[in-house]
This record gives C-alpha cells, sequence and structure tokens, in this order.
C-alpha cells in the first residue's frame, strides 16, 4: 500500500510523498516497451497518476497567476514531456474560464549529469540572452529537481535579466540531505532518492519513450553506462 500525505511548506504544496519504502507497482500491472525488458525495477509513478496531478498544478497556476502574461521556460531535455502537458491543460482550463493565462514558450537546455550521478558541471544552452524576460512573469517548468543546485544556479541566471517575477513548477522532488535544498513553488510529487527514468526523464539518452515514471535497475545502470 502506497503512503501518500499532503503536504505544506511556506504556503507551498510540497506535492504527493512517496515514502522512502515506497516499492513501486509491479511491472506486470502496466504496458511499457519491450525493449526495456529487464531494466527496470518498477512502476513508480503511472502516467495516469502524473496526468491528474499535473491537471491539479495546472489549477493551482491559474488560481494565483490568472490574468498575468507568462514567459515559460521549458527545461529540455528531460522536462519537455511535463512542459507540453501542463502548458495543454492550463490552456484547457483558460479557455473553459474567464480568467486567462497569456503564454508564451520559450526553450533552454540544462546538463549536469554523468551517469546516474550530478556533477560540477553546469552547462546552460538557449539561455546566452534571455532580455525579452525584463518586466515579464516568468514560469520555469523542470522535471525533477535533486540537490537543488542546479535550480539555483539558473534561477540566479535568470534573476538577472530583471523579470518582474519567477515561478518554478518540477514534477518531482528528491528527498536529499544536504545544504542544497530547494522547494520549488509547485511540486507534483516529493520522491526518495531514487534515479527515475521515463517520461522523458532518461539515463544516457535512453528511457525517454517510457509513459510511466520508473526506477531503473542497476543491470541497466551498467548496460548504458558510457
Amino acid at each position: 500500500k502506497m503512503e501518500a500525505v499532503s503536504v505544506q511548506s511556506c504556503g507551498r504544496s510540497g506535492g504527493i510523498v512517496l515514502t522512502d519504502n515506497w516499492p513501486g507497482y509491479s511491472l506486470d500491472l502496466f504496458c511499457y516497451p519491450a525493449h526495456y525488458s529487464g531494466d527496470l525495477d518498477c512502476v513508480f509513478i503511472p502516467h495516469g497518476m502524473i496526468m491528474d496531478r499535473t491537471e491539479r498544478l495546472a489549477r493551482n497556476i491559474m488560481d494565483e497567476l490568472g490574468d498575468n502574461d507568462i514567459v515559460v521556460l521549458c527545461v529540455l531535455k528531460g522536462g519537455y514531456q511535463f512542459c507540453a502537458d501542463l502548458v495543454d491543460r492550463i490552456k484547457a482550463l483558460s479557455h473553459n474560464s474567464q480568467r486567462s493565462i497569456p503564454m508564451r514558450v520559450h526553450f533552454i537546455r540544462l546538463k549536469s549529469y554523468l551517469n546516474d550521478c550530478s556533477t560540477e558541471d553546469l552547462h546552460i544552452v538557449g539561455a546566452e540572452d534571455l532580455s525579452f524576460l525584463a518586466g515579464k512573469n516568468v514560469l520555469i517548468v523542470e522535471a525533477i529537481v535533486g540537490t537543488g543546485k542546479t535550480m539555483k544556479a539558473l534561477l540566479e541566471h535568470v534573476q538577472a535579466f530583471r523579470p518582474q517575477m519567477i515561478k518554478v513548477a518540477a514534477l518531482l522532488v528528491k528527498r536529499v540531505s544536504n545544504t542544497w535544498a530547494y522547494l520549488p513553488d509547485y511540486v507534483g510529487f516529493e520522491i526518495p532518492d531514487r534515479f527515475v527514468v521515463g517520461y522523458a526523464l532518461d539515463y544516457n539518452e535512453y528511457f525517454r519513450d517510457l509513459n510511466h515514471i520508473c526506477a531503473i535497475s542497476e543491470a541497466a545502470k551498467m548496460k548504458y553506462k558510457i
């Protein structure tokens, strides 16, 4: 049985909490690409649950940011699916509400992982000149926040272009114990410190084609290691 609770921190939702002993769902209960047979331990978060939680986040964003023009900064590559689904749901809510959020979407890419380890070497691509953000309301959309070090570096970079407001939406936040801990404004799920793939999250460019978020097996880490 999954233990999941809603938590609040500084007036912001910490999302659905998956406890450290959460075993995930058996792979036999779901469909997934046959070419990943033996590469996965379990389905950590099913696709349907991701979509329901994304809709709730879209409603939260509408409630707080409705009637504001927003520039969405989609963090590639892992964030593209979450960003696309989140923007689609915000648009659907806007079409059926007296409140609406005019949105522009800009793409940037961050790279700080080698295999399953975060490195000190952070690359930001597509964010060299963000002068168009001056005076704008910015929503950064990221798939996963771990130590928070990468996100803090990105926030400092974006703040240098003097936007009016910055909010961060992350589908996943990992529980890690260090001084870099960071809580986004909108969180889908809080998860244990495990390496997960799927729903555009990768391991060395593999597993982006999984619909579910899954725990990768140790054998797969060796199989796809570079």
